[in-house]
């Protein structure tokens, strides 16, 4: 389904009181379609975000921004100069899990309005810090398949505080690949192995792929961005997808 012609739009999502702002792709023609929520980085749903859920668009699925940081920085999108990702982080860190996991629940809900959504047809996507979003929000019952890019701080925090990300392994629903750099400084390789390890434990269906890269690769803005890597990476996350929610 490559290069569908897509539709593109900016919606709101309610969450109680909450208006999340977020950005929709879509296929422009009236069959039904799963649907994947993409999870952004600390820079805010920015171009390559944006470039993210379009191109799952033109694959054939309904793909759906929210702003994580919705609360704290209503608008809020930037590049990635030093400044860019020291105020990115700064929001990163005043993020909690439960809020998190509202508003993506919140997203999901959505979803289930759209006419054109096929029935428990959802994945998620995150990149950085949205890659350990993805990884919280593979605990929801309604995610089916999910795709973790370098997610960072999961065997060690949790937004907002408590015990670490990987101590929710067990509640995982649905399969969870994971995709790392294996000369990333922000992610040691120890704490992917620990990852890993906690998924075979509890019987997780995932993959772990790790590649000669470092932090960022998959984004084509960026400096760290390894073409090799993210050509493969994506034709891993297109068979994922595929297989778990099942495209025609």
């Amino acid at each position: 389904m490559t290069n569908t012609k897509i539709l593109t739009s900016k919606v709101k999502i309610s969450n109680g009181d909450l208006q999340i702002d977020a950005y929709l792709a879509q296929p422009a023609d009236e069959r039904t379609f799963p649907a994947v929520i993409v999870i952004q980085e600390i820079f805010g749903v920015n171009s390559h975000i944006r470039d993210v859920t379009e191109r799952l668009a033109k694959e054939g699925y309904i793909a759906i921004a929210p702003a994580i940081f919705q609360r704290l920085a209503p608008g809020f999108e930037t590049g990635y100069t030093p400044d860019d990702i020291q105020i990115g982080f700064q929001y990163a860190q005043q993020t909690k899990a439960d809020e998190i996991l509202s508003d993506i629940q919140a997203t999901i809900d959505y979803l289930k309005t759209l006419p054109n959504l096929k029935a428990d047809a959802i994945a998620s996507i995150g990149f950085c810090f949205g890659g350990h979003i993805v990884y919280l929000a593979a605990t929801l019952p309604e995610i089916k398949a999910a795709a973790s890019f370098y997610g960072g701080g999961i065997a060690t925090y949790t937004p907002g505080g408590g015990a670490p990300t990987i101590t929710r392994t067990s509640d995982i629903k649905g399969t969870i690949y994971a995709f790392f750099g294996t000369q990333d400084d922000l992610i040691p390789l120890e704490q992917t192995q620990e990852i890993e390890a906690e998924l075979k434990k509890h019987h997780i269906p995932h993959r772990v792929f790790r590649y000669k890269t470092g932090h960022g690769f998959f984004c084509d803005e960026r400096s760290s961005f390894s073409p090799e890597a993210a050509n493969d990476a994506w034709k891993k996350v297109l068979e994922l997808f595929q297989s778990h929610l099942q495209t025609t």
